[in-house]
């Protein structure tokens, strides 16, 4: 039997991990929709309290609390990526070690 196909879900990996770095380097291009949103107003919000001279602390809390949301799923998202590969291998293994057992000689 031939090693499992996880190049799909290698190539998510590796996707997921790839906006794991672009969010601790706050970019915006693995945010959704509503995500992206909630920044904006964020930052809208922040830069009106500073054109008023007030203090944005409020402000860069709400960013700072989004950010880490977006950390968590996406770190979920890559745990269940790896949990998934690796039943998929295990699945291929088994398979694999049944095959063997019951071959005749």
């Amino acid at each position: 039997m031939a090693k499992p196909n996880t190049r799909r879900l290698d190539r998510e990996i590796q996707q997921t991990e790839r906006k794991i770095e672009a969010v601790r380097k706050e970019e915006m291009w693995p945010l959704t929709g509503r995500e992206r949103r909630q920044v904006m107003a964020a930052l809208a919000g922040g830069s009106l309290k500073v054109a008023r001279g007030k203090s944005p602390g409020r402000a860069e809390r709400k960013l700072e609390t989004l950010w880490q949301s977006v950390l968590n799923r996406l770190a979920s998202e890559l745990t269940a990526l790896q949990t998934e590969r690796q039943r998929i291998v295990n699945e291929a293994a088994a398979t694999k070690a049944a095959k063997r057992s019951s071959g005749w000689w």
